[in-house]
This record gives structure tokens, sequence and C-alpha cells, in this order.
């Protein structure tokens, strides 16, 4: 259901702006996407899985609120973000 700590290293490393960059808007953004499409893909099969369903919104609500404040600070690495991660915004 969770990504585990390899491929979320691997996130980390392709959206970081530098060594040891973890807090950015862009790799936090990065992560709960993976994480989401996880969560997806286990709700699809498990369709009464309502404490995951609240997870989710949880974890779309915390990436809506960081892609807003991204658009705020910056709008060209918000619009190179959601184009490689393939969001419709």
């Amino acid at each position: 259901m969770a990504i585990d700590q390899t491929q979320k290293n691997e996130i980390i490393k392709q959206y970081a702006r530098h060594d040891g960059d973890t807090g950015s808007p862009e790799v936090q953004i990065a992560v709960l996407t993976a994480e989401i499409l996880a969560l997806n893909d286990h709700l699809s099969v498990h369709k009464k899985d309502h404490h995951s369903y609240v997870g989710l919104m949880k974890k779309i609500g915390h990436r809506r609120n960081l892609l807003a404040y991204l658009r705020n600070k910056d709008i060209i690495r918000y619009r190179d973000l959601i184009k490689s991660l393939g969001l419709r915004r």
C-alpha cells in the first residue's frame, strides 16, 4: 500500500534542488503524489477500506496546500513540477 524507502529515495534524488534536500516543496509534492497513486491502487481493490480513504483525502489536501504555496512563491517551478508529475492543474 505505501511506497518503500528505495522508491522514496529515488523520488527525493530526482526532485531535490541540492544534495540532502528533503524539505523543498517539489520533493514533498512528488513524494505525496507517489503515495496518493499507491493509495488509489489499493482503494480500487479494497473499496470498503474507509480508513485508507480518509488518509488519501488528507494526503490530497496536503498536496493541494503545497501546490498553492509553490504557485504563489514561484510560478515557473510550479509549472515545471506539474508538467513532470503529470498533474491536471
